[in-house]
């Protein structure tokens, strides 16, 4: 094994489990998730060169990202283009947490559900905040946006999210 295939090895696979992750969200599907991270991790070795030590795992999440906004683009035109409407993820009260909702009163088939019926621009900046635990300066290097656009969609989502549970509870109901 060479040199560049062992230091490659050491940086990226131990971030495998984030990226599938990220994958899985953002297309919505574990076959593609599993294609996307593999042509991502390829792209990531082909372009390891430029990687100069900085954060690993931002440096591969922001190549999978990428590598999954091409796909949908090019598969799911519309899911890029679906957009946040006020009245539908919208709530008055919003004295409940997502987290203390998430734990108290949701398992994981109505969290999931909940997570995706989030648009998409909501979805990655929870998943790469509340399950993969990034940070916001981590997040906002991935997605390529500023840290304050990262806070303001982080708390939309977190709202849509306890909306959206709310609203499957009551319809199960």
């Amino acid at each position: 094994m060479s040199d560049t295939n062992r230091r490659f090895e050491e940086i990226a696979m131990p971030h495998l489990s984030a990226a599938y992750n990220l994958a899985r969200w953002l297309v919505r599907n574990d076959h593609d998730a599993e294609d996307l991270v593999q042509e991502a991790y390829l792209r990531a070795f082909k372009f390891f060169d430029s990687f100069h030590g900085e954060d690993a795992r931002a440096w591969l999440l922001a190549i999978v990202r990428n590598t999954c906004y091409t796909w949908l683009k090019q598969n799911r035109t519309q899911e890029l283009h679906d957009s946040f409407d006020e009245d539908t993820h919208s709530e008055a009260d919003s004295s409940a947490d997502p987290q203390s909702l998430m734990l108290q009163n949701a398992n994981k088939e109505l969290l999931n559900r909940g997570i995706e019926a989030l648009p998409l621009e909501f979805r990655e900046i929870l998943i790469m905040r509340e399950l993969e635990e990034l940070t916001y300066k981590e997040i906002a290097t991935v997605a390529n946006i500023p840290i304050g656009t990262v806070m303001s969609r982080l708390a939309r989502a977190r709202n849509m999210l306890r909306a959206s549970l709310e609203r499957i509870v009551q319809e199960e109901k």
